[in-house]
């Protein structure tokens, strides 16, 4: 897992076992989810399930991506993820389309529960189990195959294959100890080679519907702009606010829709999508 992404799904109906939350990481590129409930999502809470839950089964990863929640954004974390040499990237505010993938799980996620869930709701950390294991191996719209045999090279065996029994193997047709490591080699860069095809595929179709959808307006550093950032003050008329606020400088332009922008010097610097710039 080089890449994961990873957000937190709630609030949630409390459980008897106090639990409120479900922290979620995504594997990027299998689609492998982990769903761990908690209780809180404090910064410390967060970085230890990381720590002992994640890291401790499959490893550090390259880059973790997340929103700018207070739990992500903390000097805790931070430092976190400078003692694993993890890079961490963050979605931009006001525009969570960056974290589309975590997003579209957290909706998977509670369809899933609701199917398990008693009528008091007081038990769906119960079911995440089975939940992880019905969703690992089902078979991913963008991939084509399922997170297990991505992950594994193989699928799952599932329940309903200990009570009915699986195929059995006809030991004549297995192939010889040495050529056992080839054939598995092969199986895993033909798994890859067409996954990596169709989410470049799925990637270019996301990024053709977007440009239709998108001003194609570019602000050059340096430019005064306009930030949209529709707060509302207490005991003040809604209608009488504004929604803009400024002028920015555009510090720095990160890619064609994303700008690191500044007000002051003594302002903090922050990184927003196009769409929320005038």
């Amino acid at each position: 897992m080089e890449r994961v992404q990873m957000d937190i799904v709630g609030p949630l109906p409390l459980t008897i076992s106090g639990n409120k939350y479900l922290l979620v990481i995504v594997d990027c590129f299998t689609k492998w989810v982990e769903a761990f409930p908690v209780k809180n999502i404090r910064a410390k809470t967060v970085a230890e399930i990381f720590v002992s839950q994640f890291v401790s089964r499959h490893g550090v990863p390259m880059e973790i991506h997340t929103d700018q929640g207070k739990n992500f954004e903390s000097r805790l974390f931070s430092e976190l993820m400078r003692l694993l040499g993890i890079r961490k990237t963050r979605t931009t505010a006001l525009h969570p389309q960056s974290d589309g993938q975590v997003e579209r799980q957290h909706q998977t996620i509670i369809n899933y529960l609701a199917k398990y869930v008693s009528e008091n709701q007081k038990d769906w950390d119960r079911w995440i189990p089975m939940f992880l294991l019905a969703y690992r191996s089902s078979k991913h719209e963008t991939t084509g195959v399922t997170p297990a045999e991505l992950y594994f090279a193989r699928e799952l065996r599932l329940p309903v294959d200990l009570l009915r029994g699986s195929p059995r193997f006809n030991e004549d047709r297995l192939p010889p100890d040495k050529n056992f490591v080839e054939d598995l080699k092969e199986k895993l860069e033909e798994i890859h080679s067409g996954v990596r095809e169709r989410m470049v595929l799925k990637s270019l179709q996301m990024k053709a519907r977007y440009d239709q959808k998108a001003r194609g307006v570019l602000f050059q550093e340096g430019e005064r702009v306009w930030l949209y950032n529709p707060h509302r003050s207490k005991g003040k008329a809604q209608k009488l606010q504004s929604n803009w606020e400024g002028p920015y400088l555009i510090v720095k332009r990160l890619s064609e829709v994303v700008y690191c922008i500044q007000k002051t010097s003594r302002h903090r610097k922050k990184v927003v999508h196009a769409d929320r710039l005038a």
